[in-house]
């Protein structure tokens, strides 16, 4: 059979949850692991400043990238470059991850050379340029013959902004086999010699960009809670990178916390975080398939987390995680130290969810729901075009 060639869009200067997804994807197809057969590949915007860590990423994973050079933000010259890669590359299916993404595949004209399929993966709100492109994608999401996104919530969203239901396909993240059960014991010692964090302390891990629909500083009031609880053999460990780390920085010295908090900054991976964990946390206020989860899950490490988005879609409070509502330290506090006390009930609530993740969330699942779609788009654009 004839393969599906993708070409994909994506503004990615490191490797998020989206551009995990896509990599993965990409590098499963890339090795015939995708039926019927996919050919992807990438653009990524690129600026001179960018470190490059998606594209190092890509070309590891011998993932046909192809770099898209912008000065700035709002740099209008790469409409012209997308119309030379479409028009060079002739794919068959066109594909954009994220408003910005979504608004200059439209304004370049890419959906008029193939069907288009648009990944939708939430809104976030950090500055007036996000909010704008967020206003366009009401826009641009009318074009697509597919909107690929990750919970009913988001569904429900786009619906509202106009999107025409039909078109409307939900798709969880996923997530390999085995993911972070391999970190070896003399691992694990060092990375917390290297933080400085005694072994006889109960880690709580935090992973995700450091945004405001994150939580961080709602995670830092249910800490001292439970600090002032007496719960004092706790460290809360925060990875990854972002616009909030002084808000969150302030707040560790405002409740007196130094010592018991540590920020990592972005990592290349979470894997090893995950095997010095004895609790994941998702504080967030919005959410869609977190990543994160799928990562807690798979890494047979207990997790609280908030009951928004698609996180009640994936799993069950009390059965593979406690879920609390968002914005509630009080329940974030409890629902902390009720799995810290109880270690039969943490470890059943693992256990259960390793299980989805095998039978849920694969890789393999995703890339022929994925290949499903990419079909149906092509079988619509050849029923209208005929």
């Amino acid at each position: 059979m004839k393969s599906i060639k993708v070409l994909a869009l994506i503004e990615a200067t490191s490797i998020t949850g989206p551009a995990k997804n896509l990599l993965q994807f990409a590098s499963m197809a890339g090795a015939g692991g995708v039926h019927p057969p996919v050919d992807v590949s990438i653009a990524v915007f690129h600026r001179p400043n960018d470190p490059g860590l998606f594209l190092q990423a890509a070309r590891r994973m011998s993932v046909a990238v192809y770099p898209i050079p912008e000065a700035r933000r709002f740099d209008f010259r790469v409409v012209g470059l997308l119309s030379a890669l479409g028009r060079s590359l002739r794919p068959d299916i066109v594909e954009s991850h994220a408003v910005k993404s979504h608004f200059l595949l439209r304004r370049a004209g890419l959906n008029r050379l193939a069907p288009w399929v648009a990944f939708h993966h939430g809104y976030t709100w950090p500055d007036w340029r996000a909010r704008l492109y967020n206003y366009l994608d009401r826009w641009s999401l009318r074009a697509p013959s597919r909107v690929v996104t990750v919970s009913h919530p988001f569904r429900e969203e786009l619906i509202r902004h106009g999107v025409p239901a039909a078109r409307i396909e939900i798709v969880h993240n996923a997530i390999e086999a085995g993911w972070g059960t391999g970190v070896a014991a003399q691992a694990r010692a060092d990375l917390r010699a290297r933080l400085g964090i005694d072994s006889a302390r109960k880690v709580i891990l935090i992973v995700g960009r450091l945004s405001r629909e994150k939580g961080h500083l709602a995670l830092l009031r249910a800490f001292d809670r439970m600090v002032f609880a007496g719960v004092r053999n706790a460290h809360l460990l925060m990875v990854g990178e972002g616009p909030e780390r002084a808000a969150i920085e302030a707040g560790i010295r405002r409740y007196g916390l130094s010592g018991m908090v540590t920020l990592t900054g972005q990592q290349p991976t979470a894997e090893p975080y995950y095997g010095i964990a004895d609790l994941a946390l998702l504080s967030s206020f919005s959410e869609g398939s977190p990543n994160a989860l799928l990562e807690a899950m798979a890494a047979r490490v207990p997790i609280v987390a908030t009951a928004v988005g698609g996180i009640p879609e994936i799993v069950a409070d009390r059965t593979s995680a406690l879920l609390v509502p968002p914005r509630n330290p009080e329940a974030l506090s409890l629902a902390m130290r009720e799995l810290l006390a109880n270690p039969d009930l943490a470890r059943d609530l693992a256990a259960h969810a390793s299980e989805l993740v095998l039978t849920r969330h694969s890789l393999e699942a995703r890339a022929r729901r994925l290949a499903a779609i990419y079909l149906a788009a092509l079988a619509s654009h050849e029923e209208y075009a005929s």
